[in-house]
């Protein structure tokens, strides 16, 4: 079957030495071999797709980004680092694709750089690393980001980043540091940071503003299927949300399996949103391809979901096309 993948990772190189960048790991820790997977863009990519099964990769670049940078230092790195995505992948464009980098901290701007990515670089819409030094994407500053992704017709991947310090210090401080720092970034906090993140630009109105904007949420939906319905309800009855979280998410919010390779928490996604609003993701290079590739087509799923998981929703909503492959 064809597979189309859409949270997967790559660093530019002008971003590596910039303020916000983790340093490399040492070389021979588990993640040394990571961050060199993370620095190619070309054939071990590849190879590593093709080992895999994987038809088209969507590219961006993970957290750390832009989006902790003054708007002087990002303004220009986001450029830089899309223009050097851009060539990379119209090396082969039948394989890869690419979501922009954009320098949040500079809303205005950074609106204009994602319609240049899009209508010149051909990218298919931006991934943004959670909040802007602290601040959330509903405040009403950010929203020309919002305001042209809806114009231009490309959705906004929402994706986790580490926590602010103050948050990092009072949910995680006083463990062991690996342990605090682990259990605030992917053993847990920044997916359920995103899920609250996603539920503040419902709440703060973003997508009554532009109800035509699509979000797209890695993760199984960064635990909100779980919550949707008690969060829906609560929502309404004691914040006065104007609709159900439930007509939110059928018409704005779509969902990949990112590195999550378990079969429950598929389940609980699919029954709460159903099958035409997720896609499979792998979350390369930090799960594997055929990890991935194993998950999906084995998951207890009908083979018509199956094809709407591995790429005829990717299509549809990136506007990709497999047919010639």
């Amino acid at each position: 079957m064809r597979l189309i993948t859409l949270e997967e990772h790559y660093r530019a190189p002008m971003l590596k030495s910039a303020g916000g960048a983790l340093p490399d790991p040492p070389p021979d820790s588990p993640l040394a071999k990571i961050q060199a997977k993370l620095d190619d863009v070309g054939d071990q990519r590849l190879a590593d797709m093709d080992a895999g099964g994987i038809d088209i990769q969507v590219i961006s670049h993970g957290a750390p980004g832009t989006e902790q940078l003054e708007p002087e230092q990002a303004i220009p790195l986001a450029r830089e680092a899309n223009d050097y995505l851009a060539k990379s992948i119209a090396e082969h464009p039948d394989r890869l694709a690419a979501f922009a980098t954009l320098p949040t901290a500079a809303p205005d701007q950074a609106a204009d750089e994602l319609e240049r990515a899009v209508t010149e670089l051909n990218f298919k819409g931006a991934l943004i690393n959670g909040h802007v030094r602290g601040q959330f994407l509903d405040d009403h500053k950010f929203w020309p980001i919002f305001e042209r992704a809806e114009r231009l017709k490309v959705p906004i991947y929402l994706h986790p980043t580490p926590p602010p310090p103050a948050v990092r210090e009072a949910y995680y401080g006083g463990l062991p540091p690996q342990v605090g720092m682990t259990l605030s970034m992917a053993g847990w906090g920044w997916h359920v940071d995103t899920g609250l993140h996603v539920l503040r630009l419902i709440a703060g109105g973003v997508l009554d503003e532009y109800p035509g904007l699509q979000i797209i949420v890695g993760h199984m939906g960064e635990a909100l299927p779980f919550f949707a319905a008690r969060s829906s309800a609560v929502l309404r009855q004691q914040a006065g949300l104007a609709r159900p979280l439930e007509d939110y998410v059928a018409a704005n919010l779509h969902f990949t399996t990112s590195g999550m390779f378990s079969y429950p928490p598929l389940t609980c996604l699919l029954e709460v949103v159903g099958a035409d609003r997720v896609m499979f993701s792998v979350d390369y290079p930090y799960s594997s391809n055929e990890e991935g590739r194993d998950f999906v087509l084995g998951a207890p799923i009908s083979e018509p979901d199956r094809e709407r998981l591995g790429y005829r929703n990717a299509e549809r909503l990136l506007g990709l096309d497999l047919s010639s492959r």
